[in-house]
């Protein structure tokens, strides 16, 4: 095993060990992207978390130092947009003492991440993850739903690349009607010319807000086809096991992704988890429901009784939705996205 006991640690029913923890920071973000916080949901009168509701700095390095013993040694920080978390810096220095941790990493809209880049980085923040769907001007604030221009995002992902948190990554969703044209190829351009490591998603049925329809879905194989035409490609090994990316690289140098969960799905090799904003426990990005481990903190739980809580938790997990996924599993309640990161 990695780290932590190998007693202690437990696959799940499909033999899937437990390797990475998303934890989500706020449910707030600065941007309302249609695919995650339409507007109309997540307007002026929504009610977001009290901070007094959120997981303190110290319950969340709790809670990792009990999961890194379960075999975790990858963490991501995400939203919401985790950068509206104060003094984010702070909380990257605990989990970066945490023993077992070895690769922790932040997925941002980029929009602040040129005032934070240095400070993370010196913290011990590993690599940074930037969504961005276009580098149309124009395309991107009608995407992204925001009055943060372009340009700020650009500036934040130059940032974090003079601060060395490589390799950059650079996340698109794709969806059809909204930036399956010229921006495929513009973005993978960007990620050529800057070394950048660009994934396409496949849009994707997360909550039950966003509208979500098969027809808007462009299969990774239309992608992959697209971006061959432009730039020959051959199939790339995964860094690592349960690498939800299929890497692809150009014959001419660097690599492309994509990330193929309704069309190609790859669940029999998640080892993800993912703590919400008010500490819910989620084993699927399509759960409906979490497991409140805020309580269990609050309420004296030590942490042996919490190492065994989640141990039983990923023992009994037998998720993997997007295998099964059916016209009426797509209309199913969901949690979303902006609950709990992507």
């Amino acid at each position: 095993m990695r780290n932590g006991d190998a007693n202690s640690q437990v696959p799940d029913r499909f033999g899937r060990w437990l390797r990475d923890l998303r934890i989500s920071v706020t449910d707030r973000c600065n941007f309302r992207c249609r695919y995650c916080m339409p507007r109309e949901v997540f307007g002026a009168d929504h009610l977001f978390l009290d901070r007094s509701e959120l997981l303190t700095f110290e319950e969340i390095t709790r809670l990792a130092r009990v999961f890194a013993r379960q075999g975790v040694h990858k963490i991501r920080l995400t939203g919401g947009e985790p950068l509206l978390r104060r003094q984010l810096d702070q909380l990257v220095g605990m989990l970066a003492e945490v023993d077992g941790i070895d690769d922790i990493a932040l997925t941002t809209n980029g929009s602040l991440l040129a005032a934070q880049a240095r400070g993370l980085r010196d913290a011990g923040l590993s690599r940074v993850t930037v969504s961005l769907d276009s580098l149309d001007a124009e395309r991107f604030a009608r995407i992204s739903d925001t009055r943060v221009p372009l340009s700020q995002v650009l500036r934040g992902i130059a940032a974090a690349e003079e601060a060395g948190l490589a390799p950059i990554k650079v996340n698109t969703v794709v969806k059809r009607g909204m930036n399956d044209g010229s921006d495929v190829l513009e973005l993978a351009g960007f990620g050529r010319e800057h070394g950048y490591f660009v994934r396409f998603i496949e849009y994707m049925d997360v909550g039950t807000t966003n509208g979500w329809r098969m027809t808007d879905v462009v299969p990774a194989r239309e992608i992959v086809d697209r971006l061959h035409a432009a730039w020959p490609l051959e199939p790339a090994d995964p860094d690592y096991t349960g690498e939800v990316a299929r890497r692809y690289r150009y014959l001419d140098g660097g690599e492309v992704g994509i990330i193929a969960s309704v069309t190609e799905p790859f669940c029999r090799t998640c080892t993800r988890a993912r703590l919400s904003a008010q500490g819910e426990l989620f084993t699927c990005l399509f759960a409906s429901s979490g497991h409140d481990l805020r309580a269990l903190l609050r309420g004296g739980t030590d942490d042996a009784e919490l190492e065994s809580h989640i141990q039983a938790l990923w023992g009994r997990r037998t998720d993997r939705y997007s295998e099964l996924r059916t016209t009426e599993s797509t209309r199913a309640r969901k949690i979303e996205m902006s609950y709990i990161g992507g």
